[in-house]
Parts: C-alpha cells; sequence; structure tokens
C-alpha cells in the first residue's frame, strides 16, 4: 500500500484540470498580446480566466497579476512595496513563522537598509495585534503576516490585523497559499492589500499562481519587459496554466465545507488511531484553531530522519518541516519559534491529508508509526 500526506507540499492535478490544460494547449495556443484571430482567442481564454477567478476571489478583475507562483507573488509584494513606500519610511515588519520565500527576502531587505521587525509567536503558533500593535511605528510601510502556516497549519487573526492597519499607513500582505480550498476568501471581507496564491495547493499544475493587487496599493512591479498584465508583469502569460488554475479554483471552492468536514475527521481519526496503539506523541499547535489539512507531530521516540526514511520504504510520504542539509536535519525555524531549543524541532513530522483520503489510508499511516515505535521501543 502506498500513501500520500504531504499535501501542504503539493497536491496532485485534479483529472478536470488536466483535461482544461490539455484543450487549451491544443486548441487555443495564441500569443495573448497577438492582435490576429489566433491571438484574440488566447486573449479571450486569458480574460475569462482572470474574470472567474476574480469572482470567486470577490476582487476585481484588474487586481489579479497573475505569475509563476507564490515565491514571485511574494517576492513582488514585498519588495515592490518596500522600494515603492521607502520616501515614507523603510521599516517592516513580518512573523518569525513565514514560508522562506517570505524570510529570505526580508533579509536581503535589511542588507539594503531597511529595518525588519520579527514578531514572536506563542506555542500554538500565533501572533498576537497587541504584539504588533506595539511593533508599528509611524514610519513602518509593510506589515507581511501569512494567513495559514504550511508547517503546522495556524490560523492567523488576518482579519483583526487588517482592522489594525486601517487608520495606518502601512501597506498589508498576507501569504495566503496554504488556505485556498479550505477556508472561504472573500478579498474584499478580509481587506488586505495583497494576496498571495498558487495553484499547486489547490489540485492545479506547478509554476503559476498570482497576487491580488488592491486597487490603488503603491507598489514597484519588478519584472521588466513587455506591456502584459496591464504592464505590471512582463512575460507571455502562460494561458493553458492560467486557465488551469482557474479551473482548480473553481472545483476546490465549490467543495469546501464537505472537503474541510472530511479533511476534519481524518485529522481526529488519525490522533485517535494514533493513541489507540499508545504512540506517545504531542501536536504542534492548536487542533481546533488550524487549517483543516495540516498536523503537526512530535514523537519523542525517534530520530526524524530515520523515522521519514522507514516511512518512505513502507509506501507513506510525508515531511518535516526542517530542512535537511548535508544529510543532517536543521531545526524547523517555525518551532524554533514557538518552543526555543526543544527537541521537537528536530523530531516532528508534518501531515497534511487530501479529501480524497480514506480512513484506511489514515489507518495504514498509523500501523506503520506503530511498528517504528515498537522497534524503537525494543532496541
Amino acid at each position: 500500500m502506498k500513501v500520500y500526506a504531504d499535501y501542504a507540499a503539493t497536491t496532485n492535478v485534479a483529472p478536470e484540470v488536466v483535461s482544461e490544460i490539455t484543450e487549451v494547449l491544443s486548441d487555443h495556443f495564441g500569443n495573448a498580446s497577438s492582435i490576429h484571430h489566433i491571438g484574440r482567442d488566447g486573449r479571450r481564454i486569458l480574460d475569462q480566466s482572470r474574470m472567474k477567478i476574480a469572482k470567486i476571489l470577490n476582487a476585481s478583475p484588474r487586481e489579479i497579476v497573475f505569475t509563476s507562483g507564490a515565491t514571485e507573488s511574494n517576492n513582488l509584494a514585498i519588495k515592490g512595496v518596500a522600494y515603492q513606500n521607502q520616501h515614507k519610511g523603510k521599516h517592516l515588519i513580518t512573523s518569525s513563522i513565514e514560508h522562506h520565500s517570505v524570510l529570505h527576502v526580508f533579509e536581503q531587505l535589511e542588507k539594503e537598509g531597511y529595518e525588519v521587525t520579527y514578531l514572536p509567536v506563542d506555542a500554538q503558533g500565533f501572533v498576537t495585534v497587541d504584539t504588533l500593535k506595539d511593533a508599528l511605528r509611524k514610519d513602518t510601510i509593510l506589515v507581511s503576516i501569512m494567513f495559514g502556516n504550511n508547517e503546522v497549519g495556524t490560523v492567523q487573526s488576518v482579519d483583526e490585523i487588517a482592522e489594525l492597519l486601517d487608520d495606518h499607513q502601512a501597506v498589508f500582505h498576507t501569504d495566503g497559499v496554504q488556505t485556498i480550498g479550505h477556508m472561504p476568501i472573500d478579498l474584499k471581507s478580509l481587506k488586505v492589500d495583497l494576496f498571495t496564491l498558487t495553484a499547486h495547493k489547490f489540485y492545479g499544475p506547478k509554476g503559476v499562481g498570482l497576487l491580488y493587487v488592491k486597487d490603488k496599493t503603491p507598489l514597484q512591479f519588478q519584472q521588466l519587459g513587455g506591456a502584459q498584465e496591464i504592464k505590471r508583469r512582463a512575460g507571455t502569460e502562460n494561458i493553458a496554466y492560467i486557465s488551469g488554475m482557474a479551473k482548480a479554483l473553481e472545483l476546490a471552492t465549490d467543495n469546501i465545507e464537505q472537503s474541510s468536514l472530511k479533511l476534519i475527521h481524518l485529522k481526529q481519526h488519525f490522533i485517535n488511531a494514533l493513541q489507540s496503539y499508545d504512540i506517545p506523541f504531542e501536536l504542534n499547535g492548536d487542533m481546533n484553531t488550524s487549517l483543516p489539512h495540516i498536523t503537526n507531530l512530535y514523537f519523542p521516540f525517534s530520530d526524524v530522519e530515520k523515522m521519514l526514511t522507514i516511512l518512505d520504504m513502507n509506501g507513506v510520504f510525508v515531511s518535516s518541516g526542517s530542512a535537511c542539509t548535508a544529510g543532517s536535519i536543521e531545526p524547523s525555524h517555525v518551532l524554533t519559534a514557538m518552543f526555543g531549543e526543544h527537541p521537537r524541532t528536530k523530531q516532528s513530522i508534518r501531515f497534511s491529508f487530501s479529501h480524497q483520503m480514506t480512513e484506511e489510508d489514515i489507518d495504514y499511516i498509523a500501523l506503520q508509526i506503530k511498528k517504528i515505535y515498537e522497534m524503537n521501543r525494543n532496541e
């Protein structure tokens, strides 16, 4: 038996999305910048995709900028605001548990003379609004706080943060990559200025994403060249993948309530199965205020690298939030921010589920962990 449980890393492409991409690649291959009939046909597909996505997210089509994925979107959001608004100040705020495509951009900006405040989190991975309020200054020009954490699933109070910043000059960006298909997203109600998503987290293709840019948000666009994306992101549009992303977003949001309920059930079933085997573990984060598809567990009885290898050999495909460098596991920066220097920063595994999974899949994962526990106990 083989069980993939690393859906926070990437998802399989839905069959309907594959069909959409294949049709566009085959029958609508025109360059959207060409003025002839074939080009206009490509432009039609591009415009339809943009309108579909905007409608689903409750945004204006003009506020959608297509990119190559979340890394580019995060780079564009952070650098774009920092460079465009530096005359107003050079103070930036983010959290200590952001994705590396956010943290590494801030680290680069620090080298360029910007001042960055990295907000701490509590043991559940939450940034408190009071902590942010204390960090805000008159010269703060950007706040970037991720919506749902990719390692432990913690969901931040983005609406409260937006309300706090309502009368402040700071632009508010959130990395919403993990939330799509798991939480209802209404960008107008959310009141963020910039929102990142990428298709391959919700059963779409890799290599395509978008940045929502609220109307009148001051942003210096980074990619130079042609006049694509209303002169905001140069480069010939990947129409087939953009169309596939629109289809994937439609599918993900149409079934969101049913999908989320099943994921919550699978997560609880997993916890129950581990407990029934008397396997020692601790939850990283909060079960009730996290994304429904992510569970991060600390297993004190085994080296995580060894455990991941054994699971892989037995057909269970999961990951650690820690980085593997030269054969050694580095502590997870997210868990370090939550717990400090603690063994769990190197002995935790992220399980991320899909609505496509069954209880049988979950039981198989739990059984393999039981075997590893027994093996370690008998050594």
